[in-house]
């Protein structure tokens, strides 16, 4: 019989898998400490999108994804995660803090979940016109609201026309601004690059895939034509897929750490079930932009993310930074590279 692990071994192993999840231009800007029998995570302050995201809310989102693998992980182990949202007041970048006082073994669901977080990729293009599997999109919007978020399916093609204007025009002014183009180059390391964070070459396509209506992803590649090949003929036909809205009723920090961990139950969902998601976060980082979302494609619920769900073949490749870099242990130094 083997032996229980220890606290810290726990700590280890959740964090390997925390920082599997997305964050925006993946930036990653969470830290791990241990505390006892409890994990707490922190945003990192200086991994925000000062730009793009001068709120922090995109930051809180991508430490949200963090947290809904931290809770996955723990149940992987058998235990029942305990979670306090943004327990201290006077400390804004403490997360959450996690324990795990429960036993209980690992349902099929939360297995399938578990499975795809290290595979899981976010699709950058468009979709291949098979239909999504039956009762996906119902089963997305349950994962929504059990995390206290609402995906809002938009189906009626004016409506859905808007949302890509929105998305098209959020990414024009966004390419006239010559502070965000820079920011935005930081995170989008050259072909061949070392780095570990930022958005490779090897996730997006060289080439953008027009859809009707039109979702352009971010131009990562800057017009220097890095990218991945196109995996079919540009002569094929090529959807949109289903275009939706995650949206809290709130606007709170508490609401964009709920919205992260709706995003990743929602992104694992689609993935065991063979589907792929892309995201659009362009047109809610300019404020007038994403007022004219809310009030008019949102019913007045608060929108955080565009998404659209379809199939296709993946072959992007992302990249994460080593789990030793981002777990700190109490005093403040980092376990280190290669921790085990």
């Amino acid at each position: 019989m083997s032996q229980p692990m220890t606290a810290e071994q726990i700590v280890r192993y959740v964090v390997a898998e925390a920082v599997w999840a997305p964050s925006v231009n993946n930036t990653q800007p969470w830290r791990f400490t241990p505390d006892g029998d409890r994990i707490c995570l922190h945003g990192d302050q200086e991994r925000r999108l000062t730009v793009a995201d001068p709120d922090g809310r995109e930051l809180m989102i991508s430490c949200g994804a963090a947290l809904f693998n931290v809770r996955l992980a723990l149940r992987s182990l058998g235990y029942i995660p305990a979670t306090s949202v943004l327990p201290e007041p006077g400390q804004p970048m403490l997360v959450a803090q996690v324990s795990w006082p429960g036993h209980a073994d690992m349902n099929e669901f939360e297995r399938r979940l578990f499975s795809h977080i290290r595979t899981r990729r976010t699709h950058r293009g468009a979709f291949d016109p098979a239909p999504l599997p039956p009762d996906l999109i119902a089963a997305l919007r349950g994962g929504a609201a059990r995390e206290g978020t609402t995906l809002r399916i938009v189906a009626d093609d004016g409506r859905r026309a808007a949302l890509a204007a929105a998305v098209q025009t959020a990414e024009h002014e966004l390419e006239r601004n010559g502070e965000r183009l820079r920011e935005l180059a930081r995170w989008t390391p050259a072909p061949g690059s070392a780095c570990r964070d930022g958005v490779p070459a090897t996730s997006y396509p060289a080439r953008a895939e027009h859809t009707e209506p039109y979702f352009p992803g971010r131009d990562f590649a800057r017009g220097h034509g890095w990218g991945l090949p196109p995996l079919s003929p540009a002569t094929s036909f090529r959807a949109a897929g289903v275009a939706g809205l995650l949206t809290t009723a709130a606007d709170r920090p508490v609401d964009w750490v709920s919205t992260g961990q709706a995003l990743q139950r929602i992104l694992l969902t689609a993935s065991a079930s063979g589907a792929a998601v892309a995201l659009h976060s362009q047109p809610l980082e300019l404020p007038w932009l994403r007022e004219f979302i809310r009030t008019q494609l949102s019913d007045d619920g608060y929108p955080h993310l565009v998404l659209r769900f379809g199939m296709v073949t993946q072959a992007a490749v992302s990249v994460r930074r080593d789990p030793g870099e981002v777990l700190f242990m109490p005093g403040g130094g980092h376990v280190g590279a290669g921790a085990d």
